[in-house]
């Protein structure tokens, strides 16, 4: 399944993890890092910026398939 990783910038070794996990998948895949958040995104405005990647993620996800099907 296509996957979009999203990470704080802040979240320390779970930057590494999520690298590593990020290359071993082999679908369709992108990895977001979100600036001066940590893991839970709770600086103001980084769970904002978490919505933006997630809708524009899924919007074109939803675009690709709609084009093939159609």
């Amino acid at each position: 399944a296509p996957t979009l990783l999203l990470i704080g910038s802040l979240a320390g070794p779970v930057i590494d993890l999520t690298h590593q996990a990020f290359a071993h998948l082999t679908c369709p895949k992108k990895i977001q890092i979100i600036a001066g958040a940590g893991h839970l995104f709770e600086e103001p405005g980084a769970l904002d910026e978490v919505v933006a990647y997630a809708i524009s993620w899924f919007s074109a996800g939803f675009a690709r398939h709609r084009q093939q099907k159609g």
